[in-house]
């Protein structure tokens, strides 16, 4: 049973890192593809791209009641994975704006239940046999950071960049192939959604880290579309884009290990504004124009900010939220950070780009994660001395 259980864990870990391969092929590189393929302005831009996150905020709490429902969750995470890497494929051929809108809500329909849906199966999995979450999720972050390195120098040896495409359904093809181990269904929900919504507006603390959360982590899932097009503003190349990337979500790695470590130190809250503060620092920096030798430097921050951030929200969540509405919790955290936050701010960053260029957009980054460091703080003297963080 053993080694079994031990041969799970490894199957979550390579679903992570061929479904976030696939990730890191097509969203760092999707602005560019719209702009230089498709001639896009930057507002039409920000409109498809954040037409991802804006579908999800929708349709993923379906996936999540739909999964509590048939009690099937490891199959609508195949059936999500399979028609989000068909839909993936068939976009290159498509020309208009509207057209281009409109498959990406297709795309973002299926591609908005693969996290959660793979979340619920990890975190069942982990709490049941004593693993830690950071040492499967960490796997993305690799994956991530080797799709963006290759398709960097793919697409430019091409002169292509419909090879995004290739790449981002063949990763999730190939990830659907590690499901067989998973266990067939995750933690399930024990009052409805309306009733979990009811009670957890009653908790102040957890509704004030929903707004840091989109202050904080929304200009961190713009950046990843955004980027791009920064580092070559900036005067580099899409192999640059490519190395930029391996150096940012690869960084991300080695602290999603050593998060629960660091957590167990410094404490829940210490570990939130370091990491939200160097969020600032970065978007600052990038704000007043630096050369590129600076931010490939600065590339690194995103270790700290991304691979601490993560772990350390989703463990405050489920701290907050009350014992019986912990899975509303996280599908509403999630909404609202990795939808609404992402929506807002990729849609906005193409505004701002047109407006005031990309350096503007950055110096609006930086207001607002600073203001998401304020309502953390607040929260820290809230709940501070209450929360006791368990180690995995």
């Amino acid at each position: 049973m053993q080694d079994y259980n031990h041969k799970t864990y490894r199957f979550f870990q390579i679903y992570y890192f061929f479904t976030f391969f696939g990730f890191g092929a097509l969203f760092p590189l999707l602005s560019i593809f719209l702009e230089d393929e498709k001639g896009l302005n930057h507002t039409q831009i920000g409109l498809i791209i954040a037409a991802l996150p804006l579908v999800t905020i929708f349709v993923q709490p379906l996936w999540g009641m739909i999964s509590d429902h048939t009690k099937r969750t490891r199959r609508l995470l195949a059936i999500a994975t399979l028609l989000a890497a068909l839909f993936g494929v068939l976009y290159p051929v498509w020309q208009e704006f509207l057209i281009l809108y409109i498959g990406m809500v297709a795309i973002a329909i299926f591609q908005s239940g693969i996290v959660p849906l793979s979340d619920s199966l990890s975190l069942s999995y982990v709490q049941k046999h004593g693993r830690q979450y950071g040492n499967i999720r960490l796997w993305g972050a690799v994956g991530f950071a080797v799709a963006v390195f290759v398709l960097g120098r793919v697409t430019e040896e091409a002169g292509s960049l419909n090879w995004i495409f290739v790449f981002f359904g063949g990763g999730l093809i190939v990830a659907l192939f590690s499901l067989s181990r998973f266990p067939k269904h995750g933690e399930g929900v024990t009052v409805s959604f309306r009733e979990g919504i009811k009670v957890l507006s009653k908790q102040k603390s957890f509704m004030i880290f929903l707004v840091s959360n989109f202050l904080v982590f929304g200009p961190v899932l713009a950046n990843n579309y955004y980027f791009g097009t920064f580092i070559l503003t900036v005067g580099g190349t899409l192999t640059a884009v490519g190395i930029a990337f391996l150096f940012a979500a690869g960084s991300e790695a080695p602290f999603m290990k050593v998060s629960q470590f660091i957590i167990d130190r410094l404490g829940i809250f210490r570990v939130l504004i370091i990491s939200s503060s160097v969020s600032f620092v970065r978007w600052f920096v990038y704000a007043f124009e630096p050369t590129s030798e600076i931010v490939y430097a600065t590339t690194i921050m995103q270790g700290i900010s991304v691979g601490l951030y993560i772990p350390s929200a989703l463990i405050l969540v489920r701290e907050l939220a009350p014992k019986d509405v912990i899975a509303t919790a996280v599908g509403l955290y999630s909404a609202v950070g990795n939808g609404l936050g992402n929506a807002f701010f990729t849609f906005l960053g193409g505004v701002l780009i047109d407006a005031f260029h990309v350096f503007g957009m950055y110096g609006f980054f930086s207001a607002m994660t600073f203001t998401g460091i304020i309502l953390i703080t607040l929260v820290s003297k809230r709940e501070g001395k209450q929360i006791i963080i368990q180690g995995g």
